[in-house]
């Protein structure tokens, strides 16, 4: 019973996701616009799927470029208390504005950033840096469930009042989406699959208009197939000479 309420809620859920094609299709033109004119395609995620999914995946562009950043400190001493670092909310400003001297993330690139809630310092911080930089910046987060929280950045601003372009993942408040009689919480969460969809739409739209321009488009084939390994070495040297 519940299996089945999961699917039928699951086949809502992708149509609800379906019917933002104007974001949708902006977002297409905005990577194609970067693509061809040598930009990059940046996605980061704030701890769910999308980072994964989008990335080094067979039937994927070989264009996107996974974006992740941290601040880990190892050093057990057995003979002291461990003091806890500070949290990443009030770490954002002295280690986010490193992630661009790097030179990876540059003028004319898009940085997609993927955050449920939307209301962490860190990713809005990263969001306002990026524009800075001259990224375009395309927020994938759930609409309805960040707007009724607080943010935690200084600004008091979410992420979705940041971005250059905004991408509903359609998840409702809590994110579950299918309540269940003798539980508290509900279950199933709707933002992942939510975001994967949207962007697995995007790469469909990306494509079909590079090919119409006549531009191809280097997409990964699947390592497992035989001599997978030297065809994935294949696309992606093909990709380092078109750029895309």
């Amino acid at each position: 019973m519940l299996i089945e309420k999961y699917f039928e809620l699951l086949k809502t859920h992708i149509e609800k996701i379906a019917t933002q094609t104007e974001p949708i299709d902006k977002a297409v033109e905005i990577c194609v616009k970067a693509l061809t004119q040598g930009g990059v395609i940046h996605i980061f995620d704030s701890g769910h799927l999308v980072s994964h999914e989008l990335i080094n995946r067979a039937g994927g562009l070989v264009a996107f470029s996974r974006l992740e950043f941290n601040l880990n400190v190892i050093n057990p001493v057995k003979t002291r208390t461990v003091t806890p670092l500070p949290t990443e909310s009030s770490l954002s400003y002295s280690y986010i504005e490193h992630i661009f001297n790097t030179q990876q993330l540059r003028p004319g690139d898009v940085l997609f950033v993927g955050s449920v809630s939307g209301k962490s310092a860190n990713v809005i911080e990263l969001a306002l840096q990026a524009r800075a930089h001259g990224l375009t910046v395309i927020a994938i987060t759930a609409l309805a469930y960040s707007s009724q929280l607080v943010s935690e950045h200084p600004s008091g601003k979410h992420l979705y009042e940041m971005a250059d372009l905004v991408l509903d993942n359609g998840a409702p408040y809590g994110d579950a989406m299918l309540a269940v009689e003798g539980l508290e919480y509900p279950i199933c969460p709707a933002s992942g699959i939510g975001a994967v969809a949207t962007l697995w739409a995007i790469v469909a739209g990306i494509v079909e208009t590079m090919l119409a321009r006549g531009l191809t488009p280097t997409v990964f084939p699947s390592v497992n197939r035989p001599d997978g390994k030297n065809l994935v070495n294949q696309v992606e040297t093909e990709a380092l000479q078109k750029g895309y």
